[in-house]
């Protein structure tokens, strides 16, 4: 059973999310095969204060240009 783990900032809408659960369950299939009814999918949304990158937390503002 492969699962396929997204972690991301909150804001999508329910349908984005479904899009994006199908999408990427499709994906899984074309390109390693399975069953369908086994690929699992799990959507995290992760505060952006909860996130960093470089040491810098993602609800830091970002310098323009970025």
């Amino acid at each position: 059973m492969p699962l396929i783990r997204v972690s991301m900032f909150p804001g999508r809408t329910d349908e984005q999310k479904k899009a994006l659960i199908e999408e990427l369950t499709d994906a899984f299939l074309r390109t390693a095969g399975g069953n369908r009814d086994g690929v699992w999918v799990m959507l995290e949304e992760v505060p952006r204060e909860h996130w960093g990158v470089g040491g810098t937390s993602s609800s830091a503002p970002r310098p323009s240009g970025s």
